[in-house]
C-alpha cells in the first residue's frame, strides 16, 4: 500500500493544480479532495465499489459514489452531466452514441473485466442438470408458450416456472436478449425484473422452480443460496467459471465489461486519479469480486486512450471477446 501511496502521489503531482488552480501540496497523506460519480451497471458495480474502497484509503478525502441504475439508466444520466463514469456491461448502442453527438458529450470507452452470465436456479431444484440455447429461447422469447417445467423437457416437473431477470434498463438484459432470443429487448414480459441483482438472489432462492439471469460475481457471492446452470451453446454443456469465461468455451453468454468516462470530467484531478487508480487495480479486483481480468495488454491499450483522450468506442456493438485479445478468431 506504501508503493501505491507513493505512485497515487507522484499522479497527483503532475495533475500539478486543483480544481481552483491552487497549488496541490504533496506531503504523507493524500491532499487530493473533490467528486467522483459513477452509475450504471449492477453486473459493473461490485469492482467500482470495490476500486472505490481501495482509493478511499489513499485519496479519503474524495467522496466517490457509486449508483445502479442499469447500464441504459446510467447512460442517461451520463449524457446529462450528472455523473463522470457509467459502469456498463455491454457496448454503448449506436442510438446512444447519436444522443451523445447531438448534445456534445464526448466519452471514452475502457473495458474493465470477462463476464459470464449466469443461469441460476434454487438449490431445492433436484432436476435441471443443464439447459440449451435453444431451451433458453423457448422459455425466454416473446412468443413463448412454455409455462412449466414440463413445457421444457419430458420428464420435469409440471409445476409452474418463475422467471426472475434484470430490468429492461440493464445491459445484462440486452444482452441475454441479444444473444438468446436474436434481437435486445426481445422477451416475454411476464418475469419478476429488477435493476438489483440482490433482489433477484433473494427472489430465486426462496423459490423451488424458479429461473433467472445475472452477472456471474453474483453468483460467486451466492453459492450457498444458488446453483448454476451449465448451458449448452451447441459443444456440451459448460458451467460458467473462470476459466470458461476466459478462454470462451462458456459461450454464448461470456461478454466484456466497461466503463464509459467523460473526457471533460477528466479536467478534475480527483477523477484523473480515479480512473488511473481503476485500471491499476482493475485486473486483480475483478477477481477478487468474482469477474475474469483482462489480459494485460488490454489494460495497458486502456490507459493510453485515457492519456490520449481517445473518444469514441473501440470495440463496437456485437463485439467479441476476441477483438479484446487483437483478433477476430
Amino acid at each position: 500500500m506504501s508503493k501505491l501511496l507513493a505512485a497515487l502521489l507522484c499522479i497527483f503531482a503532475l495533475y500539478g493544480c486543483s480544481e481552483s488552480n491552487e497549488p496541490m501540496p504533496v506531503g504523507e497523506g493524500s491532499v487530493l479532495s473533490g467528486k467522483v460519480r459513477l452509475d450504471g451497471s449492477s453486473t459493473v458495480f461490485p469492482i467500482s465499489e470495490a476500486v472505490a474502497e481501495e482509493f478511499s484509503t489513499v485519496a479519503p478525502r474524495v467522496r466517490v459514489t457509486v449508483g445502479v441504475s442499469g447500464t441504459g439508466g446510467g447512460f442517461k444520466k451520463f449524457l446529462a452531466g450528472e455523473v463522470d463514469i457509467n459502469d456498463a456491461s455491454r457496448v454503448i448502442k449506436g442510438s446512444e452514441q447519436e444522443q451523445a453527438a447531438a448534445k456534445g458529450v464526448e466519452f471514452i470507452e475502457v473495458p474493465v473485466a470477462f463476464d459470464g452470465l449466469s443461469l441460476v436456479i434454487s438449490l431445492e431444484n433436484d432436476w435441471v442438470d443443464y439447459l440449451t440455447v435453444q431451451e433458453l429461447n423457448a422459455i425466454w422469447n416473446p412468443d413463448s408458450t412454455v409455462t412449466t417445467w414440463a413445457d421444457v423437457r419430458e420428464g420435469w416437473p409440471n409445476e409452474e416456472i418463475k422467471l426472475y431477470g434484470p430490468g429492461t434498463d440493464s445491459g445484462t438484459f440486452d444482452y441475454f436478449t441479444h444473444v438468446i432470443n436474436g434481437k435486445e429487448q426481445a422477451s416475454r414480459a411476464d418475469f419478476t425484473a429488477s435493476e438489483d441483482d440482490n433482489v433477484l438472489v433473494q427472489g430465486i432462492a426462496g423459490d423451488k422452480y424458479s429461473l433467472g439471469y445475472f452477472g456471474f460475481a453474483y453468483y460467486v457471492e451466492n453459492q450457498d443460496k444458488l446453483k448454476v446452470v451449465p448451458v449448452d451453446g451447441g459443444d456440451g454443456p459448460v458451467k460458467p467459471t473462470l476459466q470458461t469465461i476466459n478462454d470462451g468455451s462458456y459461450k454464448p453468454l461470456s461478454r466484456a465489461i466497461y466503463i464509459y468516462v467523460n473526457p471533460v470530467s477528466l479536467d478534475n484531478p480527483a477523477v484523473a486519479a480515479f480512473v488511473d487508480f481503476y485500471l491499476e487495480q482493475a485486473g486483480a479486483l475483478s477477481e477478487e469480486v468474482g469477474y475474469v481480468s483482462l489480459p494485460a495488454d488490454v489494460y495497458k491499450a486502456a490507459a493510453q486512450r485515457i492519456a490520449d483522450r481517445v473518444t469514441g468506442t473501440a470495440y463496437g456493438e456485437g463485439a467479441t471477446l476476441s477483438v479484446l485479445y487483437g483478433n477476430d478468431g
